[in-house]
């Protein structure tokens, strides 16, 4: 039996040089082109990616480790304990899409939440298996920041840290969203509150619990923080807590939220108590995906938007990566009354 004829596609797999050959351009000048270095034109790099994607070219990942010691590869550090309807997968979408038409490629690298985090961060160092790292539930004191400055190695956290330690960094004004959301409850007639807040380790709840507290105690209404557990707990804890709570207190009518999971937890118990959303009780909360507002009208939002936050994480990122002399990029999104969305008011 005859052994069928491979044709020349077949038989090998487009290079630079095929690349080049097509194109009238250097080896050189192709290969900087795909990896977006910022003296090539535009014209140039799209002209050379618009022929390398016709014809299938991907580049060998083991020839270029060894030729410029890099992998093409950034890693993003997420708690495999994450908000999964709201923010992870947010930020895995938009790092994935800010890296379209670069030679980087993501990988995630979920970590259990009972383990030191610091094990995945040393583990890309020590084996030099991606150029760069994104990670997230950043601590005021972030040992993963020590390590990644003092190995020198690109990095961008989202959320801020008081180490003294300048870093890249991307973070959302938590202490601003509980001061906005505070005084909204309180415009709609709400003087008892309770925060579920999230784990108070972490940098964005210490400045949402800060702010909270300051505000209630500025206009003179009773607030509490449920410290209890944490909007990172399961589901049907944060309920089971929230619901105690209520039953304990008759005179709650605000409940503030950190994450869409709690939110909808505290809907649940509240409704469960017998309070009506914007009648007895209204719940505050941040909105990053539209769930929330097709889930309850009466909600409180006030949005944020994590895409957005992921696509300056990767250009930050990519920034130090490509020109490690440029200043380090920090990007703080302050949420302002124009930011609460419209829903069904008290009635």
């Amino acid at each position: 039996m005859s052994r069928p004829v491979d044709s020349p596609a077949r038989r090998s797999q487009p290079t630079l040089k095929t690349i080049a050959q097509m194109t009238g351009l250097a080896v050189t000048t192709v290969s900087r082109a795909l990896n977006d270095a910022p003296d090539i034109g535009q014209a140039t790099k799209e002209k050379v990616r618009g022929v390398a994607k016709s014809i299938g070219y991907r580049p060998n990942r083991a020839g270029v480790r060894l030729r410029t010691g890099k992998t093409n590869v950034i890693a993003l550090v997420l708690s495999s304990q994450q908000d999964v309807i709201g923010h992870a997968a947010q930020l895995v979408y938009a790092i994935s899409d800010e890296l379209k038409g670069t030679p980087y490629h993501l990988v995630v690298m979920p970590y259990a939440p009972d383990t030191d985090p610091l094990i995945p961060v040393r583990y890309v160092i020590e084996t030099h298996s991606a150029d760069g790292i994104i990670f997230n539930q950043t601590m005021l004191n972030d040992e993963r920041v020590r390590l990644l400055t003092q190995e020198n190695f690109p990095f961008s956290s989202h959320g801020r840290t008081e180490m003294g330690i300048s870093h890249s960094y991307v973070d959302y004004d938590n202490g601003a969203y509980a001061d906005l959301i505070v005084r909204e409850l309180v415009r709609r007639g709400r003087k008892n509150l309770v925060l579920v807040p999230p784990p108070l380790i972490q940098s964005y709840a210490h400045h949402m619990a800060e702010a909270f507290r300051q505000t209630c105690a500025a206009l003179g209404i009773k607030g509490a923080i449920l410290s209890e557990f944490s909007a990172d707990h399961d589901i049907d804890d944060i309920r089971a807590g929230t619901f105690a709570a209520l039953q304990a207190d008759s005179s709650i009518d605000g409940i503030i939220s950190a994450t869409t999971a709690a939110t909808i937890a505290s809907v649940d118990a509240a409704e469960s108590s017998g309070r009506r959303l914007g009648h007895d009780i209204d719940i505050g909360s941040k909105e990053v995906s539209n769930l929330l507002r097709v889930f309850r009208r009466q909600l409180v939002l006030v949005r944020e938007d994590t895409t957005e936050a992921g696509r300056h994480l990767a250009r930050a990122l990519l920034q130090q990566i490509n020109e490690p002399d440029a200043p380090l990029v920090c990007n703080l999104s302050v949420p302002t009354a124009a930011d609460i969305l419209p829903g069904t008011p008290n009635g």
